[in-house]
């Protein structure tokens, strides 16, 4: 009868049982990175070329659903000009989430 694997090394496994674990976890660490970190990143990217493309007279919607008309700018404030009564809100320029000025097609 063969009893080899009573003699085998218990280094040895507990050294190949860790390096699963570690290649498991770097996988994990990398689908994170690219399934959730990466796409984030963009999105946050767009939003800040959109803020700093903002001009008077654009459309825009706040977080808060405030939609209204920008009538004017400073350095990190805007003021809006919602509905029809003409009021006018100062918010600051990171609480804008969408410009909804038509583009034109130059």
């Amino acid at each position: 009868m063969n009893f080899a694997f009573l003699t085998a090394d218990p280094n040895t496994a507990a050294a190949g049982g860790m390096a699963t674990s570690l290649i498991s976890l770097l996988m994990i660490i990398a689908v994170f990175y690219f399934f959730i970190l990466r796409p984030q990143q963009r999105r946050d990217k767009e939003a800040s070329k959109m803020r700093s493309n903002l001009r008077v007279g654009d459309d825009v919607i706040t977080i808060g659903g405030i939609v209204g008309t920008i009538v004017s700018m400073k350095e990190d404030t805007l003021v809006i000009e919602t509905g029809s009564d003409r009021s006018k809100i100062r918010v600051t320029r990171w609480a804008i989430q969408q410009n909804t000025t038509p583009k034109d097609s130059k």
